[in-house]
């Protein structure tokens, strides 16, 4: 029998030994062996029964029981072929849980998830950026996303202007939700406990606070605007292969470093070089 709760360290022990697994490191594997930890992801989501939720990357299960037992409807994607067979057991007698065998970026989520959804998730460190700037520019019906990343990529996605670790994925994340750090979770809290702290970043999903006329063209500008930081913005962006003229005449100091633009003055900056 296993033991009814998975966010244990003898439970998930057992579960490992039994199905004979192995953290695969290539995918960023750390199984989470905290109860707390769960409840207070879940609670940080906010779910009520009857949420529906997006998991990406459902492990042996443990946050998805957490979820479950919420009331959540849980869809997860799971790219590691082992463990279906586990979650088949793991998670038996869950009748609001859904497992869909793929790659979450190369996944259709829209037909996947059709009506407003939660994300919550322990993403795997190495993709982390590429799935939250998935989830956050493809103009999803996504409300809330509560993610597990590595503690400096979830300061790095609340960071103000003017904070040296102010960059690109703070600007992308910020256009379009409040972020904040609910919470840090310890190496301690998993198994294997992983050589960095991981914290818990809630992003409440908005519409922006201001308009752009063309979305992927404010990126392009906010990353060329990053892309050699020490650099001032006239510098970066001519270099980038933007019309010197226009950057001179957007209104923005062009003497100022990209980390002490707004999200504002970026829309500002977009507009001008796109006119």
């Amino acid at each position: 029998m296993l033991h009814p709760l998975i966010a244990d360290p003898s439970a998930t022990r057992h579960i490992l030994k039994r199905f004979k697994l192995r953290a695969v490191k290539g995918l960023g594997q750390n199984f989470l062996i905290d109860a707390d930890i769960v409840r207070r992801t879940v609670e940080a989501a906010e779910i009520c029964a009857g949420d529906e939720v997006l998991e990406i990357g459902a492990g042996i299960g443990t946050l998805t029981q957490g979820l479950l037992e919420a009331g959540a409807k849980v869809t997860a994607v799971e790219v590691d072929k082992k463990l279906p067979a586990v979650l088949k057991e793991t998670l038996a007698g869950y009748e609001n849980f859904k497992l869909v065998e793929g790659d979450i970026l190369k996944i259709n989520i829209s037909e996947l998830m059709t009506q407003n959804f939660k994300v919550v998730a322990n993403l795997p460190y190495y993709i982390t950026t590429q799935i939250l700037l998935t989830l956050l520019e493809k103009n999803l019906p996504v409300t809330k996303i509560v993610t597990m990343v590595q503690k400096e990529v979830a300061e790095r996605m609340t960071a103000a202007p003017g904070s040296k670790i102010y960059g690109a994925l703070s600007v992308a994340v910020q256009f379009r939700s409040e972020s904040r750090i609910a919470f840090e979770v310890p190496p301690e809290c998993f198994l294997p406990p992983p050589e960095v702290t991981s914290a818990v970043v809630v992003c409440d999903v908005r519409k922006p606070n201001f308009e752009v006329s063309d979305e992927d063209f404010f990126i392009k500008v906010v990353r060329s605007a990053f892309a050699q930081r020490r650099k001032t913005l006239i510098n970066s962006l001519a270099g980038a292969g933007f019309n010197r003229e226009k950057v001179l005449a957007s209104g923005i100091d062009v003497t100022r470093r990209a980390e002490t633009l707004s999200l504002e003055e970026f829309a500002k900056l977009a507009t001008a070089l796109q006119n």
